[in-house]
């Protein structure tokens, strides 16, 4: 008997539960799930800080992490969540990784390259299309977000804090 499948809530869900690990280790809150046939098989939270590595995203992290258990670097067959609009890098990896969907929660109006700066998903001149769909928790993955930064700027203004 197998388990049914993750919703797209529940898969943003565990995705927020990334972020929050990110959170904890000082890192911006942005967690990452690859799904293969509704069962999670990987998962990564935000880490350039701690690793000094400006691609140490939750989405990269979650991609290395499934391509290597996977044994192969193409992943045809699983989706990605993830609670903040993929960067350009990002997107490029999941295209490149040729994943089947990425889903995504919260907007990013500054760098986001599924719509919201530019949408490389949409280049009907790649060989690899993948279907993006954003607003999963939409509001639960901006607050998070929201929350963080609102602590940093409190953070920056208390001269006791470095």
């Amino acid at each position: 008997m197998t388990a049914d499948p993750m919703t797209d809530a529940q898969a943003m869900h565990l995705a927020l539960a990334q972020a929050a690990l990110a959170a904890a280790l000082g890192e911006v809150p942005v967690g990452a799930v690859v799904l293969r046939d509704g069962v999670v098989i990987a998962s990564g939270h935000n880490a350039p800080i701690a690793s000094h590595d400006p691609s140490a995203h939750a989405e990269m992290q979650a991609l290395r992490a499934a391509a290597h258990i996977l044994g192969n670097y193409r992943l045809p067959e699983c989706e990605l969540f993830v609670t903040l609009e993929p960067c350009a890098m990002c997107a490029g990896a999941m295209l490149h990784a040729r994943l089947k969907r990425v889903v995504f929660g919260a907007t990013d109006p500054k760098t986001g390259a599924a719509g919201s700066v530019i949408n490389l998903f949409a280049q009907s001149q790649l060989n690899h299309q993948t279907q993006v769909q954003g607003g999963v928790l939409t509001q639960e993955c901006a607050a998070v977000l929201q929350a963080f930064f609102k602590l940093r700027r409190t953070q920056k203004m208390d001269p006791r804090q470095p």
